[in-house]
């Protein structure tokens, strides 16, 4: 079971002690992200996170602060989203100090040589490039462009080539300044420890964390009246697209039958689109439905790779599937597996320390409520025929279909015609 503490500097720790596994994993959640961002800017969040491990005081070199969880066999990493920045140790439990002491001093003490900077610079622009390249990971990139256009939920959150260009190590170091600070920043730990003294170790290892007020995120401006369209022309044999609409977010009381809804249709190789596409069509290698809900966006989007003279005819089968669950009440039995493969799913996702870390950190920092996986199965056990019809009525709308499209097309009106329910 977890315990929330919050110390009176507002930093918040969550403890999940467990006896029964001999890793432990200490990971940081810090409430900003791209979504915070000003646009001459964009992609500081992500460009911050690679900086804190280019050396502190302490391991004043990347390989200083590689090696020093290397040589117990520890992993670690880093993550930057819309709305959160993480960073994770995860070492066998005889090394928790180490794992803290490193946690709390790269994120605490880091250096930000202008040297390693100009190199990260390099880095980050290849990445970029990388995505780019690949019209599977691009188009993915447009979808939240798309949805949100020129605001910070529809800017790329790695930024683009321009904006990582300019932004200097002052800009960094204010960055860091304005957002790494106590009230914004929880701590989980996971794993074999003594809960108590896990508390204690996090108040030693923290307690030089900046204190102050937090900069606030800009709310996120939805205004779509008509179905929307956004494609870049590449000489591809595939067409890589995603096909889907506007739906709910976080907080939303009908974002369970929301996720039940996006298994159905394309989560799971049983669901519908899955059966259509690979085993009754042979017409696509890939495909999938995925529901995101953040604490002020949400959508449900179908993504798939198929050849270009097959991209109308998938958008309609797409569409006519989205069509035909709005009208007619799935089975129970295709809703019970849903709702079994969705509680599966959750269940053996929480085998590890760093899982269980992951999933009571990341409700609390984008809720700032946690629920139990026996809560949510609750929740998605009373999710019935009639709300998963009632969100598929809500949501199939003309006026909140989207289609993002990388393929060997060089106008999009024939498509934009296709888009109507």
């Amino acid at each position: 079971m977890f315990k929330k503490s919050i110390l009176e500097n507002g930093l918040k720790i969550i403890t999940l002690s467990d006896k029964n596994t001999q890793a432990v994993t200490v990971l940081v959640l810090v409430k900003t992200g791209s979504k915070y961002e000003k646009k001459e800017k964009n992609g500081i969040s992500h460009f911050l996170e690679h900086m804190f491990f280019k050396g502190t005081k302490k391991r004043p070199s990347l390989s200083a602060v590689a090696e020093a969880l290397d040589k117990v066999g520890g992993i670690y990493n880093a993550f930057t989203s819309e709305d959160f920045t993480g960073f994770f140790a995860k070492v066998d439990s005889s090394h928790f100090d180490l794992a803290l002491d490193w946690v709390s001093d790269i994120l605490l003490n880091p250096l930000f040589p202008e040297k390693e900077i100009e190199k990260e610079r390099g880095v980050i622009i290849e990445e970029i490039n990388m995505y780019y390249d690949n019209p599977m990971s691009y188009v993915q990139i447009l979808w939240p462009q798309l949805l949100y256009g020129d605001q910070p939920a529809g800017w790329p959150i790695a930024g683009t080539k321009e904006s990582v260009s300019k932004i200097s190590r002052e800009d960094l170091i204010d960055y860091f300044k304005t957002h790494y600070l106590s009230k914004n920043t929880l701590i989980c730990l996971s794993g074999n420890f003594k809960e108590k003294e896990g508390l204690e170790k996090v108040k030693k290892y923290f307690s030089k964390i900046r204190v102050g007020e937090p900069a606030k995120k800009p709310p996120v401006l939805e205004n779509q009246k008509k179905p929307n369209l956004l494609f870049h022309f590449r000489e591809t044999e595939q067409t890589h697209f995603c096909l889907g609409t506007r739906a709910y977010n976080l907080f939303h009381p009908k974002k369970y039958a929301l996720e039940v809804l996006g298994v159905i249709l394309g989560g799971m190789f049983s669901s519908r689109l899955s059966v259509i596409f690979r085993d009754k069509l042979g017409i696509a290698y890939y495909i999938h439905s995925e529901v995101e809900s953040n604490p002020d966006t949400g959508f449900l989007v179908t993504i798939a790779g198929v050849d270009a003279k097959n991209f109308e005819k998938a958008i309609k089968i797409i569409l006519k599937e989205y069509k035909k669950i709005s009208e007619e009440k799935v089975p129970q039995k295709e809703l019970k597996k849903a709702k079994d493969y969705l509680k599966g799913k959750l269940a053996l996702s929480l085998e590890t320390s760093d899982a269980k870390a992951s999933f009571y950190g990341l409700q609390e920092i984008l809720k700032g409520e946690i629920l139990t996986p026996e809560q949510i199965f609750q929740k998605i056990e009373k999710v019935n025929q009639k709300d998963i019809q009632e969100v598929a009525r809500d949501i199939f709308r003309p006026d909140k279909l989207n289609l993002a499209f990388v393929g060997p097309f060089k106008e999009g009106k024939r498509f934009e015609k296709l888009l109507k329910i």
